[in-house]
């Protein structure tokens, strides 16, 4: 349901008053499969929804998670940035994974290309490997960038060199290639 400015004047006029970056607080009002909705501890009510804030699954935790129960839980009291206004549904989009550091930025801070690391296989896949190399850091091992033979389990411990890092892209590139001195 798309709503008018019209319809709810009052929360329409809140939520434009929102700068992208600001803190929201509130509590977790309800848990769905496609998000959480946030009981603001400002502003009016949502007219439909169980909160006028909402956090998409992604946007709550830089970490893998089978299901969003595993982040937060009903009544949990929350602090979340402020993404921008949803006007089509008349909420404000929140990330709660932005009140924290990127573990994958941090780990770029400490790690260069050429480093060495062991990890430990996660994904086998036809065109190459994931390798956890760090808590929440997992990089690919391509095919063609080693020998890597069919008998890689998942679980098998590797050790692997980076080949490159992409802050942007968040994506980390392993070689069993050691970099010429």
């Amino acid at each position: 349901m798309a709503y008018e400015q019209s319809d709810h004047p009052e929360l329409w006029t809140f939520l434009e008053t929102l700068r992208p970056g600001e803190t929201l607080t509130g509590a977790v009002a309800a848990i769905e499969r496609f998000g959480v909705f946030v009981a603001l501890d400002d502003g009016p009510a949502h007219p439909t929804f169980p909160g006028v804030g909402f956090i998409t699954i992604p946007e709550l935790a830089w970490q893998h998670f089978d299901a969003a129960t595993d982040i937060v839980e009903v009544g949990q009291r929350v602090s979340c940035e402020f993404l921008q206004f949803d006007t089509w549904n008349l909420e404000a989009r929140l990330s709660l994974r932005a009140m924290q550091p990127d573990p994958f930025q941090t780990f770029a801070d400490r790690v260069s290309v050429g480093a060495e690391l062991t990890g430990q296989v996660t994904k086998v896949l036809p065109f190459g490997v994931f390798v956890r190399v760090a808590e929440g850091i997992e990089g690919l091992l391509r095919q063609a960038e080693a020998e890597v033979a069919v008998e890689v389990e998942v679980g098998a411990g590797v050790t692997v060199v980076v080949a490159s890092i992409d802050r942007e892209r968040r994506t980390l590139g392993l070689s069993k290639r050691v970099a010429a001195p």
